[in-house]
């Protein structure tokens, strides 16, 4: 099982939901307003007055044979608008559900 955090622009909420969706990923956490900046050259996003933009957040779980295909559609919607910001980080995740004590 793998975790995949998303730092989204606001501005990106429906198209990453839909690829949420057309990935079949219903396990997810969602936060709305976050502040960051990129590592790279991406914008800040802090909602202030000379920075009034904020990003979003999804953490979202889900088996390792569907984090290949969710990190080609991020990427190939942050290509559409990099200066935006989108990025997706992957963690292996130890699903405690399953065992038994």
């Amino acid at each position: 099982m793998k975790a995949v955090f998303i730092s989204l622009y606001q501005a990106f909420y429906d198209e990453v939901m839909e690829i949420l969706d057309k990935n079949e990923i219903r396990g997810f956490t969602f936060w709305n307003e976050v502040q960051g900046r990129g590592s790279d050259n991406g914008e800040p996003h802090y909602g202030t007055h000379a920075w009034p933009t904020l990003n979003s957040a999804v953490l979202a779980f889900m088996p390792d044979e569907k984090v290949d295909d969710l990190l080609r559609d991020i990427h190939n919607l942050d290509v559409s608008a990099e200066q935006q910001g989108l990025r997706a980080f992957v963690w292996k995740i130890e699903d405690l559900t399953d065992k038994s004590f």
